[in-house]
């Protein structure tokens, strides 16, 4: 199959930020919170993801759509930057810019959304990852509204899960996108494992950070 000069541009500039954003992204999860260094390297690991984020969205819309990618890119861009974003609000709860977030996600999976659920009819769809991410989507979309509701001093313990939860989940997407890629045997199951892995990841660092809280 021939690829054309702007399809091998975009696909060479998905992939370079996918590995540093990816390499980078490992790098953080294993290194202390909190700390400057934590910072920018934070401000780097959202700047090569929406990199990745928007090398995808350009390459669904202009040159070949796959289903799981344009579920994953919608999944991947809102929690990476509704992630980012609490952590500038942080005890004030969400506010304009959340919802400016949540409606664009809401839209985009709209317009998406004929594509995805006839997605079955094509073998190479991978339909139960891309409904398991349209899934976490929504129950991510219907948290961050039920926040609204929440006692104002609820936020102030919750915006550290909340970031750990959407910026490891960023991370363990593209590492699922990529297994989509790369990864041939074992399909689709394959593709949800980079997932699985993720949540037992969010899980000890909460629970880690929940721990350093109680004891001090």
């Amino acid at each position: 199959m021939d690829i054309s000069l702007p399809h091998l541009s975009n696909l060479a500039a998905h992939i370079a930020a996918g590995i540093a954003a990816i390499g980078l992204g490992a790098a953080i999860l294993a290194s202390s919170k909190g700390t400057l260094l934590h910072r920018r390297r934070g401000r780097l690991f959202v700047a090569l993801t929406l990199v990745v984020c928007a090398s995808g969205a350009i390459g669904n819309l202009f040159f070949r759509f796959t289903p799981l990618f344009a579920v994953l890119t919608v999944l991947v861009t809102y929690q990476l930057l509704s992630g980012w974003h609490v952590v500038y609000t942080r005890a004030e709860g969400p506010d304009r810019i959340d919802v400016l977030l949540a409606a664009c996600a809401v839209a985009w999976t709209a317009v998406l959304l004929p594509s995805l659920l006839s997605s079955g009819a094509r073998a190479d769809a991978a339909p139960v990852v891309v409904h398991a991410s349209l899934g976490g989507l929504a129950l991510l979309l219907a948290y961050d509204s039920a926040r609204w509701c929440f006692p104002r001093h609820w936020h102030a313990s919750l915006w550290r899960y909340e970031h750990i939860y959407k910026l490891v989940a960023s991370l363990f997407g593209m590492l699922s996108a990529a297994a989509g890629n790369l990864v041939r045997i074992g399909q689709p199951w394959s593709q949800l494992l980079p997932s699985v892995l993720g949540m037992l990841a969010i899980a000890v660092l909460i629970w880690r950070d929940y721990g350093a809280r109680v004891r001090r």
